[in-house]
């Protein structure tokens, strides 16, 4: 389901607020293309409209366009060589100036994206409209705000709880860590009776009851409660909706989006409009640019690269059938001098690349075009079925039924395209967690979900966690503990509400 933004454009950023005066001038006329509030909200196709603006918030350009993937690849398994200093730097835990346009774009975007949903939440429910739709648009708003929290919550920390439709007036009080998982926890809890398991064709994309629940269970895990983190992965599995694409490079190309693997993607297409990307306007493309700063140079500005330990977990194994094959994730997930493949219609040599540096491939447009031009139609998977497969493992691991969790590991492994030998033997708890989670990285390497692994893992809080950390990615030398974990607030909105406190350090 790709978003218009024509729709949108109805909501975009804020309905305006309704006016009143005695100035009856034939030129002071309402502007049909900007409704207020009390002229929307009232049919079934406005409250549709009305949620495809939360879902078109999720693709502005500090949220998963762009700047969510720098926040999130902060995480050992990249770093950056970029000659812009203040990218570089931010990816080394050098965040002097707190306006730096990354975190401050997206609160920005985040809190946007949010006040559509309460939008959406104060007024669609009172819409004389099919009672099961408007259930299911008001559980989709809730898990839209649920997921922007969730950001919020896990890049910033204590962060403004607003869950009404503010006026320029309100100051929302700001959350611990604990209450924004508490009000994320809700709107899930909440959403998830009314979501169908899935959608026909014309509906594909929009939030199901599996993406609900494997978010629910996801903070769970951050929570450390395993028990009901295992529950809900239970029932996803059970649900019988989801399961492992035979092709691994399925999950990161255009074709195939949406498919039996994948519980939530952020929607894009790659049509070029007339005016940029990742803007809040009609006329804006739905595309994003991750590709433009993730690949290699060139094609690519090569913003961001994959660390060499990587590389090297993936050579230590080889596939069943073939001995000298390397596990095949590698190939798709990173561009290295060994790699034989075609990238933007050349070999590696043939571009002469350095043989000593290594590039992220996951989401590149490398094997249709001949280089980035910021407007990539790929779906970011941001929930896969392999990431709630480890997940469970995890979880079951934390509980001490190991001989439960192996299984799932190996389901990982053996997908036909990967086809590595299965786990076999028994394993100590703290054995089998550490194999878990570096099959987790190999897996899931340059999707974004390693920052929020060693986040739930507690390796960014202590000296012996951030040892470990700098065993593989240097830039945790310059790792504050109680710092650097959390992004600073910016300082325009310290400035405009002064009960907010900045983060400590900054």
């Amino acid at each position: 389901m790709k978003f218009n933004k024509i729709a949108t454009l109805l909501l975009a950023g804020s309905l305006f607020l309704t006016t009143t005066g005695c100035d009856k001038n034939l030129l002071d006329q309402p502007n049909p293309n900007a409704p207020t509030t009390d002229q929307f909200w009232k049919t079934q196709d406005d409250a549709i409209k009305g949620v495809f603006a939360c879902y078109s918030g999720l693709q502005q350009f500090a949220v998963y366009y762009r700047s969510w993937h720098f926040m999130a690849h902060r995480s050992d398994e990249s770093y950056s060589q970029s000659p812009f200093v203040e990218l570089a730097n931010f990816t080394r835990f050098i965040t002097p100036d707190n306006n730096f346009f990354i975190s401050s774009f997206a609160w920005n975007d985040y809190y946007r994206t949010i006040y559509r949903t309460n939008q959406v939440l104060t007024h669609v429910p009172g819409i004389q409209m099919d009672a099961t739709l408007r259930s299911r648009l008001v559980a989709e708003a809730q898990f839209i705000r649920a997921l922007s929290y969730f950001d919020l919550v896990y890049f910033f920390g204590n962060v403004p709880l607003i869950t009404v439709e503010p006026t320029v007036a309100t100051r929302a009080p700001q959350a611990t860590v604990a209450q924004g998982e508490a009000q994320i926890i809700a709107d899930l809890q909440a959403a998830i009776p009314n979501l169908p398991l899935t959608y026909d064709a014309a509906n594909k994309g929009r939030v199901t009851k599996g993406a609900a629940q494997a978010l629910l269970a996801k903070v769970y895990m951050h929570q450390r409660k395993y028990s009901e983190a295992s529950a809900l992965f239970t029932e996803i599995m059970a649900s019988n909706q989801y399961s492992l694409v035979p092709n691994y490079l399925d999950n990161f190309t255009a074709t195939n989006e949406n498919n039996a693997e994948s519980l939530f993607e952020i929607q894009f297409t790659g049509a070029v409009l007339e005016v940029g990307q990742g803007q809040d306007n009609a006329s804006s493309s739905e595309s994003h640019d991750r590709p433009n700063f993730f690949g290699p140079p060139g094609p690519t500005f090569a913003d961001v690269q994959p660390r060499r330990w990587l590389l090297d977990e993936y050579n230590k194994e080889f596939t069943v059938t073939n001995p000298t094959q390397v596990d095949p994730r590698r190939d798709i997930s990173i561009i290295h001098a060994g790699n034989p493949g075609v990238f933007y219609g050349r070999t590696f040599a043939q571009h002469g690349w350095n043989p000593n540096q290594i590039y992220w491939r996951k989401y590149l447009n490398d094997r249709t075009r001949t280089d980035e031009n910021f407007t990539s139609g790929i779906n970011h998977r941001l929930i896969r079925y392999a990431d709630v497969l480890l997940m469970q493992a995890e979880a079951l691991t934390e509980l001490n039924q190991m001989a439960a969790a192996v299984p799932l590991v190996n389901r990982v492994r053996t997908r036909p395209s990967v086809d590595l030998a299965p786990l076999t033997g028994t394993f100590t708890q703290n054995g089998l967690r550490q194999l878990i989670r570096m099959e987790r990285a190999k897996e899931l390497s340059g999707e974004g979900t390693r920052w929020f692994d060693i986040l739930r893992w507690g390796l960014m809080d202590t000296q012996a966690g951030i040892d470990e950390l700098k065993a593989r990615d240097p830039d945790f030398n310059n790792f504050r503990l109680g710092v650097s974990k959390l992004l600073p607030i910016p300082q325009r909105d310290l400035d405009i509400d002064p009960n907010l406190k900045q983060n400590p350090g900054y």
